[in-house]
Formats: structure tokens, sequence, C-alpha cells
């Protein structure tokens, strides 16, 4: 497959995966590696960090193997998105972590929906972009919210499959094609990778059917009943889903078409 380049940084494996919501550690480590994803992203608020037995996320994680994508999973404000976005720098520097100046930005609306609050985000993304990060927006489907952030700086745009944690799935394909359409138009390079509300491998191979870049998840593996099963057929189903993409799938018609032609068929009537 392919590397992807967002921003500066080029990785080689498209499926992005998240560390929080594993019952320990030592399973989060085992899921991670069946997933073969390079990018983890983790919640760098310092209770999202450390369990409860004292014990540091960071610890866990091999960072000669995975590139940490630090996020701002939490925050319902511009500013303290842009707030716990430097600490995620800061952290990720004293662990000399070559993710430190990239942040996967969320300023989310309100605690139920966790939906998305588009001026907050549009707002966040100009600030950290004067401040030098490489910006990767969680976002709705909104292709007109999707556009704006590309045009405030963001490096990459991630629109909603469903909202986070649902296990939905691609609710809206319609509006996913229209984001990337938007943010493609006059730049086919330009990364945009699904995420939130995977529910299952199929879910994120839909998503690459469309032409994402890329997909992110968490819930999903996370919460399955064996997330190191789940992991690699999410590792797989991506890349069906871009095989899938690249070699251009048949038209839909309304009515059947046969594998084998009619013309030259021999007929059969039994007893002569």
């Amino acid at each position: 497959m392919t590397a992807l380049r967002i921003g500066k940084f080029e990785v080689t494996n498209r499926l992005f995966v998240g560390t929080g919501k594993y019952a320990n550690y030592e399973l989060m480590q085992k899921a991670l590696a069946a997933s073969n994803c390079q990018v983890v992203t983790v919640a760098v608020r310092r209770e999202r960090l450390v369990d409860s037995q004292g014990r540091s996320l960071l610890d866990y994680l091999d960072l000669s193997r995975y590139l940490i994508l630090p996020n701002t999973a939490g925050c319902f404000t511009a500013e303290d998105a842009v707030r716990v976005a430097m600490l995620g720098r800061d952290l990720l520097e004293k662990q000399r972590n070559a993710g430190a100046n990239w942040v996967k930005l969320e300023v989310l609306g309100d605690k139920t929906t966790l939906l998305p609050d588009p001026i907050g985000t549009v707002e966040a993304t100009r600030e950290l972009v004067k401040e030098g990060f490489t910006v990767l927006c969680y976002t709705s489907d909104d292709p007109i919210t999707a556009r704006r952030l590309k045009e405030a700086g963001a490096a990459s745009v991630m629109p909603a499959g469903s909202p986070i944690g649902t296990g939905q799935g691609v609710l809206n394909p319609l509006n996913i094609s229209l984001c990337l359409s938007a943010l493609k138009e006059k730049d086919r390079d330009y990364p945009v990778i699904v995420d939130a509300g995977v529910g299952t491998a199929s879910d994120v191979a839909i998503a690459m059917e469309l032409g994402a870049d890329g997909v992110l998840l968490n819930t999903g593996i996370a919460h399955a009943k064996d997330p190191v099963k789940m992991a690699s057929a999410m590792s797989h189903a991506l890349e069906a889903g871009r095989l899938a993409y690249q070699s251009g799938r048949i038209p839909k018609k309304r009515t059947a078409s046969a594998s084998s032609p009619f013309d030259g068929v021999i007929s059969y009537i039994p007893g002569e």
C-alpha cells in the first residue's frame, strides 16, 4: 500500500488506532500489534494517561514502532483544545517521539452527542496552525464545514462516519462522498480520514471504498468481545477497501446482466 502524506508526516499504514477504553494496557498492546497500525492516537489529558494502578499509558507504547498522534478529546472550547494540544506537544517532546508537532483536534459541542462544534474547531485550527502544528481535524460529515477547515489550514480533515462510540458505521455515505469531492476538488492528494462510529470491519471497508485515505477508530476494537481478532479484521478490511476503490467497482444497474452470454447456447430438450 502506498504511503500517506499528511503535512510533513508520512505514514505507511492507513489505519489509525486509538488507545482508550481497553480493559487493560496489556490487551491494548496485543490489539495494536494485531492491527498492524503505525499511528496510535492518545488523549493527552492527564486523567486519561494514567490507569487505576497509577501506570502511565506511554510506558506501554513502543515508541520505536508507533508514531503517537496526540488528540484533544474531552475539549469543549477552542481555548481548551489549544491548551491541551500544547501540553501534548511538550509531553511527546520529552518522550522524544516524532509525533510531537501534530495533533488530532477535537472541539466537541456537548457531552450527550459528542458532535463537533464547527465554529470552535475552525477557531482552534487557525490558532494551532499559527503555532506550527500539523492539524488533523475531527468534524461532522458536512462538506461546507470540511472545506472551511481546509481553508483554515488543516493538514487533514476527518469527517465522522457516525457519532463517537456508537458503532453505527458510515451512516451517510453520500455526505462522506461530498466531503471527499469538496476537499479534493483542487488537490486530489489532500488526505481525508474517516473518523468515529466504526463498529466492525465492513464499516472500514465501506469508508475506504468511498475513496477515504484512511480510517481512525478506537471503540470498535477496544469494546469488541475479542479486541485482538477484531483489530486483525479491521486491518484486512482497510486493505480490501483500498484495493476495491483503486480497482473501480462495476456500475449499479436496475436489471440483471448475465455472466455468460445467451447467444450460441445449444437448447436441450429432455428425452430427445
